[in-house]
């Protein structure tokens, strides 16, 4: 069995869903694994991963709302605002949601359905640079 890891940055252009699928079988292409996992990994506690369909936009704009919904900002009974209004919501978020998802390889290729994608979702207002693991391991 062989392994290859790779943490790369990702620029996020503030409270959004990014696909991040390219960049992630990039690194699969680099790896060389025909069969195997990908694992990913995002080191942060205001952000998070998930895989979701890639194919009809409203569908990520559908999660936004309704998590907006569920975790608002402004809550009074929050007391971590350190860095804001958004702050603790998008820990909140984070803990609804995954910081890491595995993916199998088959073929040299990311094994995901037809339509479906890697998202980096960042929970907070602002742009952040974000740091993403990937560890493949496999044949």
């Amino acid at each position: 069995m062989r392994q290859h890891q790779e943490t790369i940055r990702i620029q996020t252009r503030g409270k959004a869903l990014s696909d991040i699928t390219r960049e992630v079988q990039s690194i699969v292409d680099d790896s060389g694994i025909e069969t195997g996992m990908c694992h990913t990994f995002l080191r942060h506690t205001s952000a998070s991963l998930l895989i979701q369909e890639n194919a009809d936009p409203d569908v990520l704009l559908d999660l936004e709302n309704f998590l907006s919904k569920l975790v608002p900002e402004n809550d009074p009974d929050f007391f971590h605002n350190a860095e804001g209004p958004d702050d603790m919501p998008a820990h909140i978020r984070t803990a609804l949601t995954h910081t890491s998802e595995q993916i199998p390889i088959a073929r040299k290729r990311l094994f995901l359905g037809i339509w479906q994608g890697i998202y980096l979702w960042e929970h907070r207002h602002r742009s952040h640079v974000r740091e993403l693991v990937v560890h493949i391991f496999g044949n």
